[in-house]
């Protein structure tokens, strides 16, 4: 059979057989295309398809890294079907999926869809890992006990992460005056944007994590001139190099067993913003494998 003829694969990365085979990838993609608790604009259950889709265009060979870092091999599994009928449903099937993922000794790589879905990769995740620490990168502390009468809110999700495990928070840049006191109460440190040092942050961020760490990142941790397609952009923000300054150093000194990468609202935004999702995660991959 002549494969020139045909099309690129529809993959991550769009990569051929054998470095997107399930049995030899160390990594796993999991899009997950569901939103149901958001509250400002909608779009987020179309960011795993428009990831995957411009991450055909990658260069997959990374200068920085002098590799190319899909050669470990990253597997592309079909878009989660969305449960509707609760977002406690469609978190207990992340759960199943991402624990399977991981019983498979491989880096589940979530491409959300919305933040509440982290929950179920974390507690998945916990369960299998001893003393495992979250890194949020995000501009919302996502710490309200509950939002528009569910617990499972995306403005919840990190509020359910912290009874499960130490989180350490960066980029945050709006919380509200419940989310304030619960911090104090905690006795929580926050990095927040307008004081983000690169030297001397990412020392403090690396110092508080665990030797094992999940990496949730929501896209609105960047500065929305750069990242404008996101459900609820805030003013200000992290950059580019910023954020690969602390993921390269997280990923250097720590094993990161697995990360997400949600929020994306495509509508809302240029093709680059896609694009700029997709190498995010590319480039995660190859800093932590």
């Amino acid at each position: 059979m002549k494969e020139k003829l045909f099309s690129t694969p529809r993959n991550f990365g769009s990569l051929p057989f054998p470095y997107s085979d399930l049995a030899t990838s160390k990594v796993v993609i999991l899009p997950v295309p569901y939103e149901s608790t958001v509250g400002f604009r909608h779009g987020t259950s179309q960011g795993p398809r428009a990831i995957i889709d411009a991450s055909v265009e990658l260069e997959l060979y990374d200068h920085e890294l002098d590799k190319e870092s899909f050669r470990v091999g990253i597997h592309t599994l079909p878009e989660v079907e969305p449960v509707m009928a609760s977002p406690e449903k469609m978190i207990d099937r992340v759960y199943e999926l991402v624990g399977d993922v991981l019983d498979y000794d491989k880096i589940p790589v979530m491409l959300g869809g919305e933040h509440s879905l982290t929950v179920g990769a974390v507690k998945a995740a916990i369960e299998r890992i001893d003393n495992l620490s979250v890194l949020q990168l995000d501009a919302h502390a996502d710490l309200r006990d509950q939002y528009l009468g569910t617990k499972l809110s995306n403005a919840c999700v990190m509020r359910r992460i912290v009874e499960l495990c130490p989180v350490v928070q960066v980029g945050i840049r709006s919380l509200s005056q419940e989310e304030n006191e619960f911090i104090k109460q905690r006795g929580m440190t926050l990095h927040y944007a307008d004081n983000f040092n690169v030297q001397e942050s990412i020392h403090q961020v690396v110092s508080s994590l665990s030797n094992d760490v999940y990496i949730t990142i929501d896209l609105d941790v960047f500065d929305p001139s750069v990242m404008p397609a996101v459900g609820t952009p805030e003013p200000g923000g992290l950059g580019w190099y910023e954020v690969l300054a602390l993921l390269k150093e997280v990923s250097k000194t720590k094993n990161v067993v697995g990360f997400d990468v949600v929020e994306l609202c495509p509508i809302e935004g240029p093709v680059a913003c896609s694009f700029m999702a997709a190498k995010l995660a590319y480039k995660i991959i190859g800093y932590s494998t």
